[in-house]
């Protein structure tokens, strides 16, 4: 059968269900959502497609055998390569067929269908991804990709942009031949994060004030920037100048960079003088990107024409069985997803990429829309429309959650303490800025203005207060953490919590790196200000003088130790269900007082629970799991199911960055593409890096106002709309030029003094 779901939103979508044999019969599907019989697929255009996929092509043989990019064109209905030289180069009038294969390894194939490809061409490279699939196990993940709506996956190969060219082989056309110095075109280059160059007609008409152009001839290649043309632009222009000459040319072309109004008056190729006026169009230069929009559209799961199953998405994981293959649709945003049960029949999985090319027809979709096909490997986009998608043997719990399963170039760093300043990978993934061992103030929130905490109640955090820390370490670096414990603090405590954390921030020249914590979301590096002691988060109450509230009669507290060693213990429901496999938790009952712990627990959290212990009161009972006494079940209400499985604590989940920009008139939001460097951060943007268990927003000195104020709205409601469950994660805004190890750690070979130059001039000076 086909889960069929209707995405309005980057988290939220509508699922449907239709008959598999219909689907691929050609017949016609409507937008009510309806459950049908699951059936095996029979179309005659599967079985001509099946008797294809039984021969292997002889460019297979090396396919998926190194690391890296592999790409070939279809001639005469035949795979020829590609050159590696001019990988990024597509003509229009073609189809392509690209592998990328990981060191793990693990594989994408992607489809790609110039907008003037024959429908030949188009069924052609379909089968050799059929095949090429098939040739490595039905282990890749697949993309239909299509001209000017690639995926953020095939985006992030060519990160010096892609170029499209006129024509195409059943035009005579080849690749453009390296060292052809008798090269005429005008490229036009369109796009912030992902650059793309069309080629169009080589004519003065041609040109915009809001864009960058490319005219290529040869031995010199000028690169024309509008006077509208914002300086990343250029910048993303001047990279695709440079790769024509280094690859296309092998560093014999010379390069020009031509101002509107500049233009040399010797240059008249074109049978047009330079001077002449150009059009003013700007809407014309808007690039077609990949952004993601957040609003709260109606969701609805349904059966039948009018049985529900769900009264909205997000979808659960139990729906997917692995006996069936599904689709998830989410075409009104231009995706469609297809999921391949492990279990399903041969014939089902080889169709998925031909059912999911016929679902967009029958659905009436743009031709332009994506097609991914999952066959276990599941993508992070893929997983985020579930509410409970849980990888094998991860776990849940109040720290990290883990994915299991290869991530390429994401490898987890063992944490040390005494390496933290010069290992930045290590001090990324585990969010620690230093060891913690440097001054802490702490202050409450009260009446509207900063109340100095107790230093013996350091490490006790209450839900009916909140809190503003200060953490400053090495000379003039400074942390300032928001605590918005919050979840029984009063709005005018969370209103004045902001305005004290801004007013701290000026008053220290806007150095300090500023954290929002929410409870239940704190970062490793904040556990570790307290110095081998737990940080100890308690349901209700206060920690102002005589405003402490009664506690209850029976209280649990969940100790678990974090990747970076630091232990935190939090008070949660007094139930068998908050049980956890992996950590220890203390009882607190009228009568007794137990210390439970799980087969997975470290000696570490063992230690943690004598000061919970020392806290409550009394003399505890060991308690190992699988031997608790009846009155421990009777106290948590009896047995009750709770997690089990084991967590593998060894893999991250691969960080994303998102450029947040108002250039085009309306504040979006981008992905960059790819494995992404620190030149992706645009000095005039503010940057959303989003590191799974932290948020971190970056504020580029160029940024403008509405850039500033709306990035922090994007953030959380990102976050908060996400149904993988991390809503109230902290969210760190950090500025241009102080940026902390926990931030630069994301970014491979990170220069302390890329700011100190003008960006624009450094790669000019590579002409």
């Amino acid at each position: 059968m086909l889960v069929c779901s209707f995405h309005c939103s980057l988290h939220r979508s509508w699922i449907y269900k239709i008959p598999f044999a219909a689907l691929l019969q050609g017949k016609n599907i409507k937008t009510t959502p309806r459950l049908f019989p699951d059936s095996l697929c029979s179309s005659s255009f599967l079985h001509l497609s099946l008797r294809a996929i039984m021969v292997s092509h002889k460019e297979f043989v090396a396919a998926g055998k190194q690391p890296g990019l592999q790409v070939w064109r279809i001639e005469n209905l035949d795979l020829k390569p590609v050159p590696k030289a001019l990988h990024g180069s597509f003509y229009t009038g073609d189809a392509y067929l690209l592998l990328f294969t990981t060191a793990a390894p693990s594989y994408n194939i992607h489809m790609w269908l110039g907008e003037e490809c024959s429908q030949d061409e188009s069924g052609a490279v379909a089968i050799f991804a059929t095949q090429l699939d098939d040739f490595l196990g039905g282990k890749p993940v697949q993309y239909r990709d299509v001209q000017n709506c690639e995926s953020n996956t095939f985006l992030g190969y060519f990160k010096s942009g892609i170029k499209y060219q006129k024509g195409g082989v059943a035009s005579g056309f080849q690749h453009v031949v390296t060292n052809d110095m008798s090269a005429k075109r005008l490229l036009h280059l369109k796009g912030r994060r992902a650059i793309r160059a069309t080629e169009v007609e080589l004519s003065w008409a041609s040109f915009n004030k809001g864009d960058s152009f490319i005219l290529d001839l040869g031995k010199d290649v000028y690169q024309w920037c509008g006077s509208e043309c914002n300086r990343y632009e250029r910048l993303k222009a001047s990279e695709v100048s440079i790769g024509i000459r280094d690859n296309e040319r092998n560093g014999r072309a010379k390069l020009h960079m031509v101002e509107e109004g500049e233009e040399p008056k010797n240059l008249s190729y074109m049978n047009e003088k330079w001077c002449l006026d150009i059009g003013t169009n700007k809407d014309a230069s808007i690039a077609v990107e990949d952004t993601f929009s957040l609003n709260s559209s109606r969701t609805e799961l349904v059966r039948d024409a009018v049985s529900s199953v769900a009264p909205s998405s997000p979808f659960k994981q139990a729906m997917l069985s692995p006996e069936e293959c599904y689709i998830l649709d989410n075409g009104v945003d231009k995706n469609i997803f297809v999921w391949k049960g492990p279990k399903a029949n041969m014939s089902e999985r080889k169709a998925a990429m031909s059912a999911g090319q016929q679902f967009i027809k029958d659905k009436g979709y743009s031709n332009t829309t994506q097609v991914k096909v999952m066959p276990g490997a599941e993508t992070t986009l893929f997983k985020q429309f579930f509410s409970d998608w849980r990888d094998k043997d991860e776990t849940t719990g109040p720290s990290k959650a883990y994915t299991i399963g290869s991530i390429a170039k994401v490898k987890q760093v063992p944490f040390d303490a005494s390496t933290l300043h010069s290992n930045k990978a290590m001090a990324a993934q585990h969010g620690m800025v230093d060891d913690g061992k440097g001054k802490v103030q702490i202050w409450r929130v009260e009446n509207g203005a900063k109340a100095p905490v107790d230093p013996s109640l350091y490490g006790h955090f209450y839900g009916g207060d909140c809190y503003l820390i200060l953490y400053s370490y090495r000379l003039g670096d400074c942390v300032c953490y928001s605590l918005r414990q919050g979840l029984k603090c009063t709005q005018d405590e969370l209103a004045a919590s902001a305005f004290l954390t801004v007013l701290l921030d000026d008053s220290m020249g806007g150095s300090p790196v500023q954290v929002r914590v929410t409870q239940g979301q704190e970062p490793p590096h904040l556990m570790s200000l307290f110095q081998g002691k737990p940080m100890i988060i308690h349901t209700g109450g206060t920690s102002r003088k005589d405003g402490q509230s009664q506690a209850g009669s029976t209280r649990l507290f969940h100790i678990r130790q974090s990747s970076s060693n630091a232990t935190r213990a939090v008070e949660v429901e007094a139930s068998a269900s908050s049980l956890n496999t992996n950590d220890v938790f203390v009882l607190k009952t009228p009568g007794a007082l137990f210390v439970w712990r799980g087969v997975g627990a470290s000696d570490e959290e063992m230690d943690a629970a004598k000061h919970v212990v020392g806290f409550l009161g009394g003399s505890p009972s060991q308690v190992s799991e699988g031997k608790e006494p009846a009155d421990f079940w009777s106290a948590l209400g009896g047995k009750k199911e709770y997690q089990t499985s084991k967590s593998l604590r060894n893999i991250v989940h691969p960080p994303r960055l998102f450029g947040c920009s108002n250039k085009t008139g309306r504040l979006i939001v981008e992905e960059i593409p790819g494995d992404f460097t620190q030149s992706d951060l645009a000095t005039d943007d503010v940057m959303l890096l989003d590191t799974w268990d932290q948020i971190f927003l970056w504020v580029g000195n160029e940024a403008n106002e509405e850039e500033k104020k709306g990035a922090p709205k994007i953030a959380k409601e990102y976050v908060d709309s996400d149904p993988s469950g991390r809503r109230g994660l902290p969210i760190t805004t950090i500025k241009q030029g102080a940026e902390p190890p926990t931030f630069t750690g994301w970014f491979q070979a990170w220069d302390l003094k890329m700011w100190e130059t003008d960006p624009l001039d450094r790669i000019r000076g590579k002409f």
